[in-house]
């Protein structure tokens, strides 16, 4: 399916407007950094539900991430990998939901821009163009795929009956800061160019991320705003990155969580990073960013997670500059618990959180920005 006509890449290259960007000089079998010092402090105690699915995860023999090497790194088994294998042990089919199809597009000439474009069956009434979201998948910008993150994508695209554009972009250390905000934006611009054409509707668009993705999803619509084009209708921001501070109160109380601990933040600004400045850089400390205007957001975190302070900062920088912004903590859950809605009620809960905002948020009238 990546493999389309140069034709087709060109022209998106062109849209894209993408800048090129020399390989980085860390290489994926650069050792990793020196760990922070390590502490005693252990998380608040998972739901049940929850706790399954990082014992499964744990069963799959994962090594720390902080230890290794990116390409070692993206060897590993993701908490996906340990969501399927919690369904498994229920007895659950993990194959994906055949209702919404699947053909990825290239929005660059490098094999990473790509997005992958699901689109439900069930096409609206009367050929109405449906709703379209830009997604951006998590993994640090050094690790994991659209692959890794399908889950939600596909459950969206099922539930708003919207075409859903999952965007895959260029790692770290390949390619470092701000690439991967560039791909995002430049898939965000291809998108609203080319939605039309996969009967999608780009005046009723948003972006949804989790995780580095939920940075992205952020940052893009900025840029939108900053660059004449039509900003989201909404955002839907999971579990962040969005505060360059390394003392909030979740790095200290969530130090030793998993799937995701403090001392993996450091290793991946090692690898993303070109130097320790680029973290003060607004389009990733966003809640330095000029956050005024943007459309209504709703940011999701996990109680279990040492970036669930990025999300509650984020929210209060983003009501200080007067947008409208819901914030929503679930207990008992961890980083990426959103793409777990089958095993754990409370991804179940922030899925139907997300969906019903971006429902109300097609349904609106258009306003003018």
């Amino acid at each position: 399916m990546r493999k389309t006509v140069l034709t087709l890449i060109a022209a998106s290259t062109a849209i894209a407007g993408i800048p090129a960007l020399a390989q980085s000089p860390r290489s994926i079998a650069a050792p990793p950094p020196p760990p922070p010092p390590a502490t005693s402090m252990q998380p608040p105690k998972a739901a049940p539900d929850m706790q399954s699915v990082l014992d499964a995860l744990a069963s799959l023999g994962g090594k720390p991430i902080e230890t290794l090497t990116p390409a070692e790194a993206r060897m590993q088994p993701s908490a996906a990998d340990g969501a399927k294998a919690a369904m498994r042990k229920k007895g659950m089919s993990t194959a994906p939901d055949s209702s919404v199809t699947t053909r990825d597009l290239p929005y660059g000439s490098d094999p990473k821009q790509f997005a992958r474009i699901y689109k439900p069956a069930g096409a609206p009434a009367g050929g109405k163009p449906m709703p379209v979201i830009v997604y951006y998948h998590g993994g640090g910008w050094v690790i994991a795929d659209v692959d890794t993150y399908d889950a939600a994508p596909r459950a969206m695209s099922k539930a708003l009956n919207a075409i859903v554009v999952s965007v895959e972009y260029r790692h770290a250390p390949e390619f470092k800061f701000p690439a991967q905000h560039d791909d995002a934006a430049a898939a965000y611009r291809w998108t609203l160019h080319n939605a039309a054409s996969w009967g999608g509707d780009p005046a009723r668009i948003a972006t949804v991320g989790e995780s580095a993705g939920g940075n992205l999803a952020v940052a893009t619509a900025i840029y939108a705003r900053d660059n004449g084009l039509t900003v989201p209708r909404h955002i839907v921001s999971v579990y962040p990155i969005a505060n360059s501070s390394m003392t909030l109160p979740s790095r200290r109380d969530s130090a030793n969580a998993k799937p995701l601990n403090t001392a993996m933040l450091p290793w991946f600004g090692y690898y993303y990073q070109t130097s320790k400045a680029d973290a003060q850089d607004p389009r990733l400390n966003l809640v330095a960013a000029n956050l005024r205007g943007l459309p209504p957001t709703t940011i999701i975190n996990a109680q279990i997670d040492p970036l669930r302070s990025d999300g509650e900062t984020l929210a209060a920088a983003m009501r200080a500059a007067g947008d409208k912004v819901e914030q929503k903590t679930f207990p008992g859950v961890t980083h990426e618990f959103f793409g777990m809605a089958k095993v754990v009620n409370g991804a179940k809960q922030a899925n139907d959180l997300a969906v019903a905002r971006l429902k109300t948020a097609f349904e609106a009238p258009a306003t003018r920005r």
